[in-house]
């Protein structure tokens, strides 16, 4: 067989062997970040302009996510946090708008102490959404009712499903994350 024969049939194997592995590779980062982001990988594909775009976001979150320094909290902080949700809790019988706005306080706090940083809305979602991405819708849908309290325009349903959203990230953040225990007292 000749030299041009032989490049022949290497060649386009060769292609095609790479292309498999640079297909096989999308697939497994593509699984990777189904995975750690649950449905916000789903939200982001759908609000972005490109699969490859949402990818990318991700991509950079898990990034600067790494670079924080989200550590476990102490038992003694764990049992404090685990009281003032209860204090929360009891207010919202008499004062729901201000409980809403004192659980907003209180998981802000809570990711604060964790390591997570709480300069802004947008940023606190998108950093939480790479460990809590099951989660942080709950956060979005808290967010929106406790902003519509500054204008006192929530209903006492609405605050009522502010306080199970914010309740939800409270008791993964209290629990580093795992599965949720110590605040159902």
């Amino acid at each position: 067989m000749s030299t041009g024969t032989l490049l022949a049939i290497i060649i386009p194997i060769v292609v095609v062997v790479a292309l498999a592995a640079v297909a096989v590779s999308l697939m497994m980062r593509r699984r990777h970040l189904r995975e750690r982001f649950g449905p916000e990988y789903e939200r982001m594909v759908g609000g972005s302009d490109s699969r490859l775009a949402a990818e990318r976001e991700l991509r950079s979150r898990e990034r600067r996510h790494d670079s924080l320094e989200i550590k476990p909290l102490p038992p003694v902080s764990r049992d404090r946090y685990t009281r003032e949700w209860s204090s929360v809790q009891e207010e919202f019988v008499d004062r729901p708008e201000e409980a809403v706005h004192d659980a907003d306080r209180l998981v802000t706090s809570l990711m604060h102490e964790r390591g997570y940083p709480t300069e802004g809305f947008e940023q606190q979602t998108k950093d939480l959404s790479v460990v809590h991405g099951r989660t942080v819708e709950h956060y979005r849908a808290a967010h929106e009712v406790e902003s519509l309290t500054t204008r006192s325009q929530a209903t006492t349903e609405q605050l009522r499903g502010a306080m199970v959203h914010y309740r939800a990230l409270f008791d993964e953040l209290l629990s580093d994350g795992g599965p949720a225990q110590a605040a159902r007292s």
